[in-house]
């Protein structure tokens, strides 16, 4: 009998989900500071294909709710930095974030994309939809390694072509910036709201 000694998964691309605490009260706020933005602005074109992108780094906002989530997202990369086994301290590192509000109406969707020169990206959910089964508003991410077609037939979890989510308001989920993904067009009359960010990291420079 063959002594199995060792199973190891290496390469692998971690995605982590996290439940912010109290969401339908920071959601509320949310979605409120975004219909004021969206009022001063028309937003910007990034990934996104018929809906709304704001302008600028979102976490620059002073409303308690953007601060409050930008704490959440702090507390996220860093859970996220345990959980892999990162062995930089946390006082080595400076982090910088960045975030914007992404507001799709029915129809709209964001584009395949990755974040280059970030280390991890998030995405909030703030409002979500309910739909019937179906992708309406689903994220998918596809598998960053190219070389893998002839893995295909043995079905197993590990060596899928692509991963879809179908998150929920209250919902934070973070992935390594070099994973590719994109969201399908919203099938609902209302709109779907997710505020998406980079956490990028840099030497803590020493302190005097």
């Amino acid at each position: 009998m063959l002594e199995a000694t060792r199973y190891e998964k290496l390469f692998s691309t971690p995605v982590l989900r996290f439940r912010a605490p109290d969401h339908a009260a920071l959601n509320a706020a949310l979605l409120e500071e975004g219909a004021r933005m969206r009022a001063l602005s028309d937003g910007t074109h990034k990934s996104n294909r018929g809906g709304w992108h704001s302008e600028g780094n979102l976490f620059d906002g002073k409303p308690a709710c953007l601060r409050r989530l930008r704490d959440l997202a702090t507390e996220a990369v860093f859970a996220a930095n345990d959980r892999i086994g990162a062995t930089t301290p946390r006082a080595a590192l400076d982090l910088k974030l960045f975030a914007w509000m992404n507001a799709n109406p029915k129809g709209g969707f964001n584009a395949p994309h990755t974040h280059p020169g970030a280390h991890w990206s998030g995405v909030y959910y703030v409002a979500q939809p309910a739909v019937a089964p179906g992708n309406s508003g689903m994220i998918e991410f596809v598998d960053p390694r190219s070389d893998l077609p002839n893995w295909r037939i043995l079905k197993a979890p590990p060596f899928r072509m692509k991963k879809k989510l179908r998150p929920q308001p209250g919902d934070l989920i973070l992935f390594p910036s070099y994973l590719v993904h994109w969201v399908y067009p919203n099938e609902a009359e209302e709109e779907r709201v997710s505020i998406a960010f980079n956490a990028t990291f840099k030497p803590a420079k020493a302190r005097k």
